[in-house]
């Protein structure tokens, strides 16, 4: 799989660590303050884009009336807790980094997630110095599924793009490293359980973890 790679570039919820679960948590929460249920459907509508546009989103489908910036922080406070102390790596992670890393291979992460939080989990996981890149979606014009955050990671990292290697959970990422010109790796996670299929479709692998690959 890695062979004639370059470059690995990881998304980071549900990718590189185990989070997904806490987000549908953390809105349900959120929207209950304004009166408003959860729709499970809501992950869908939202998937891939970044902090800054799903707060956006919820602005204007819920009517709040916080600012956009507001929003953000207050998902931000909500969730810095549960990334310092409850997130875990997806399961062989850090040795799959190890691996790499021993090849000489660069790493990079193209998240739809803030600083503040990748910076918060990876401290926390001890997995930061593994990479040189970090991009998150709020630095480029488009979230995925727009290729946008990809490419950038690419070439910040001095990487062609046909050289990289994304690994992606859910559509929309695998749509935007294919886009990207890159071969994608899905990988298993029980958010996107329910598209699996679509995931293995779209991609150019699939693993159930990294344990797999060593």
């Amino acid at each position: 799989m890695i062979k004639d790679i370059d470059a690995c570039i990881f998304d980071l919820d549900g990718t590189l660590v185990d989070s997904m679960w806490m987000w549908p948590d953390i809105d349900a929460e959120y929207l209950e303050r304004f009166g408003f249920e959860y729709d499970d459907n809501l992950k869908n509508e939202i998937d891939g884009i970044s902090f800054h546009e799903t707060a956006v989103y919820f602005k204007k489908k819920f009517g709040i009336k916080d600012s956009v910036e507001k929003i953000c922080q207050d998902w931000e406070d909500m969730a810095l807790d549960k990334y310092k102390y409850e997130v875990k790596e997806k399961p062989g992670c850090t040795r799959f980094l190890e691996h790499l890393k021993s090849r000489g291979i660069k790493m990079g992460i193209a998240t739809s997630n803030n600083k503040n939080m990748v910076d918060a989990v990876l401290k926390s996981l001890n997995m930061k110095d593994y990479f040189e890149v970090i991009t998150t979606s709020d630095e480029v014009k488009k979230g995925k599924p727009a290729p946008d955050v990809y490419l950038r990671t690419a070439e910040l990292l001095g990487v062609k793009p046909e050289k990289c290697l994304v690994f992606e959970d859910v559509v929309a990422g695998v749509i935007a490293g294919k886009d990207a010109g890159m071969k994608v790796c899905a990988i298993e996670d029980d958010f996107s359980k329910d598209v699996r299929e679509r995931k293995k479709e779209l991609s150019d692998y699939y693993i159930d973890d990294y344990r797999e690959l060593l």
